[in-house]
C-alpha cells in the first residue's frame, strides 16, 4: 500500500471519512485545519487519515478509516504508523487520538500502537452529534482520549 498526502485538487474521500465520523460538518471543519493522507492499493483509495496541529508540539489524528472490504488486514495499523512517522518528521513531540467508548476494536488497535489512555470527554458525542450513535451494541457517548509521546 502506498500512503500519500491527498492533492488539493483531488476529491475528498468522504465515503471513507464518514465511516469514522458520521458528521460531514465535523469532517469539513477539521479538514480545513488538517492534512488528509490516503492509502492506495492498485490505484484505489482504501484508507484515509487526517492530521491536525493542536498546539505547537502536538498533532492529532482527527479521523482514520479503512474501506470495509479491507478492514482486519492491518491497513489501519499501517496508517497509524505512517501518521506517527509523519508527526516525528514534522518534529511534533506528542500525537493524540480520540475514539468513542463503543469503539472496542479501535481502542485495542491504538493501544497496540503505543497510545495510552489519558482521559475521557464525558458526553462528547451527545453534545456534538444530533443523532445517537451506536456501535457494537453500545451507545457511543464518551470520547476516550489517547496520547503517544514521540
Amino acid at each position: 500500500m502506498k500512503i500519500r498526502k491527498l492533492n488539493k485538487k483531488e476529491k475528498i474521500p468522504m465515503d471513507l471519512l464518514l465511516l469514522a465520523d458520521p458528521s460531514e460538518k465535523m469532517i469539513h471543519n477539521y479538514l480545513k485545519q488538517g492534512v488528509c493522507f490516503v492509502g492506495e492499493l492498485d490505484g484505489q483509495i482504501i484508507g484515509v487519515f487526517v492530521l491536525s496541529q493542536q498546539e505547537p508540539n502536538i498533532v492529532e489524528i482527527m479521523n482514520i478509516a479503512v474501506d470495509e472490504d479491507y478492514q482486519g488486514k492491518g491497513i489501519g495499523k499501517q496508517l497509524i504508523h505512517h501518521a506517527i512517522k509523519s508527526a516525528k518528521e514534522e518534529a511534533y513531540q506528542t500525537i493524540e487520538i480520540g475514539t468513542g467508548n463503543s469503539s472496542i476494536g479501535q481502542l485495542t488497535l491504538y493501544q497496540k500502537c503505543g497510545f495510552r489512555i489519558v482521559g475521557i470527554d464525558r458526553d462528547f458525542f451527545v453534545r456534538n452529534y444530533p443523532e445517537p450513535i451506536y456501535e457494537n451494541g453500545i451507545h457511543c457517548r464518551d470520547m476516550i482520549r489517547l496520547v503517544k509521546e514521540l
